[in-house]
């Protein structure tokens, strides 16, 4: 089969390296394109650390393009308490010395999914203002995109505040225009993601990989926490990746998902209902997900580009 055509919209971020490592590993999935967003730090930081990431693995045909810095309607936030302050952790990357491209990261989407309508997956993996201002701009990217897939929310408690997972609490309005748009979302949350940690055999395991493994994945996993033989940092965005892979690595649930907005402790919540009655979902909700087969898929994918890398 030829590979899945894919743009990776994100806030690079320590797991957000993890998932693009995935991705571009993957024989399963060709990258068009690389979208950045302002979120785990700020965008000047997300973009330079997708650049490095991008002359590091080795794709260097593949465009970068920064969007937005911050949310719609509210200030900004970040999670650099959790990935450090430049984004990717212990990692230390070389500098990127090809450039960025141009123009906006929502004019990209919005062209790249016009010019193959049906044919390219949207995955997003950070906050969803460059989706939202897609939307605004062209709402027939809904029917242009072969697929919609995010890393964000939950059905049952957060990591930002108790109800919110971080990247739609980062822009809940952002979040409710996605929601709302008119195609079916396919949520990989917390619920899913909480559930692929990097424990001690995951890591060990990570440090026979060379250049990538020093560089990059160890670096990268034991500045999120620590790691023993049975627990882990969960590698949230690597998960989405591994489902547009392999979707049977997940189970999902139709349901009907709206973003709260102007609650006082839930903004951000993705309020998620799977008693459907007469509606039709507007997602397709994360539950489960094959741990074994997860991390057997991740590491082997990690290890072809480790060897590519040396």
């Amino acid at each position: 089969m030829a590979p899945k055509k894919i743009i990776i919209d994100c806030d690079p971020g320590i797991d957000d390296a993890l998932a693009i490592t995935l991705a571009h590993g993957s024989p399963a999935l060709s990258i068009l394109g690389v979208t950045t967003v302002g979120g785990n730090v700020d965008l000047a930081y997300t973009t330079g650390n997708a650049l490095r990431l991008r002359e590091f693995l080795g794709f260097p045909g593949v465009p970068v393009i920064p969007g937005s810095a911050g949310a719609l309607l509210r200030s900004r936030v970040n999670a650099a308490s959790v990935h450090g302050e430049h984004g990717l952790g212990g990692a230390r990357l070389p500098e990127a010395t090809l450039p960025v491209g141009e123009g906006h990261a929502a004019d990209f989407i919005i062209e790249t999914l016009k010019a193959a309508p049906g044919e390219v997956t949207l995955v997003a993996i950070g906050p969803l203002t460059n989706i939202a201002l897609a939307l605004l701009k062209e709402p027939r990217i809904v029917d242009w995109a072969r697929e919609f897939a995010i890393l964000g929310g939950s059905y049952t408690r957060g990591n930002f505040s108790p109800a919110a997972e971080f990247n739609i609490a980062a822009d809940p309005e952002a979040a409710a225009i996605v929601f709302d748009a008119g195609w079916t979302v396919t949520m990989i949350g917390l619920d899913v993601s909480r559930q692929a940690l990097a424990v001690g055999k995951v890591v060990d395991r990570m440090r026979t990989m060379g250049r990538l493994g020093a560089d990059l994945l160890v670096p990268c996993v034991e500045f999120y926490g620590m790691v023993t033989a049975e627990e882990g940092p969960a590698v949230h965005d690597a998960c989405a990746i591994a489902y547009l892979i392999d979707p049977t690595l997940v189970t999902v649930e139709p349901a009907v998902v709206q973003v709260e907005t102007a609650g006082r402790f839930t903004s951000g919540m993705t309020v998620t209902d799977f008693d459907l009655g007469d509606r039709a979902p507007n997602a397709l909700v994360g539950t489960s997900l094959d741990v074994p087969r997860f991390w057997d898929l991740v590491l082997d994918v990690y290890g072809d580009v480790g060897r590519g890398i040396g």
